[in-house]
């Protein structure tokens, strides 16, 4: 789904839902979609086992609301996604590395796009309206002259 190029990657590390809510660390890909979530990557994996792995998780900025920052402490950044449905996802990074900076930035890039497409469509159904009401007032004076 989210396969346009990837302008950012690297490992962030995610707070698991369980109990224990343990840092596991993932190989994440910011697209101009949203971001990936892969397993983290072993550093000596033979070619013929790039298939093998665990589930790739997709967080499509379209079901994102916000990416609020949550404190700095040490030499990690902690943030969290908060997606659409309310469902927050806790994530840090170190601070040198701007992974919360880089997808909010990308984030709001998308909804911006998004927000224009929309707005040129509605005036394009509205330009079309326009056209059509205009052709049905000619067609009635036309007849109403013969």
């Amino acid at each position: 789904m989210l396969e346009s190029r990837v302008l950012k990657e690297g490992v962030l590390e995610k707070r698991s839902d369980g109990l224990l809510q343990l840092w596991k660390k993932k190989h994440c890909r910011l697209t101009e979609e949203g971001l990936l979530l892969n397993p983290p990557k072993p550093p000596t994996k033979p070619p013929q086992q790039e298939s093998v792995g665990g589930q790739v998780k997709e967080l499509h900025f379209a079901n994102m609301k916000t990416v609020d920052c949550v404190e700095r402490k040490g030499k990690y950044v902690y943030f969290t996604v908060v997606m659409s449905e309310g469902k927050e996802i806790d994530f840090r990074s170190r601070q040198d590395e701007g992974w919360n900076a880089a997808i909010t930035l990308q984030m709001v890039h998308y909804k911006n796009k998004q927000a224009i497409l929309a707005v040129r469509s509605t005036r394009q159904k509205q330009q079309l309206l326009v056209v059509q009401l205009a052709g049905q007032k000619t067609a009635a004076r036309s007849q109403e002259a013969a």
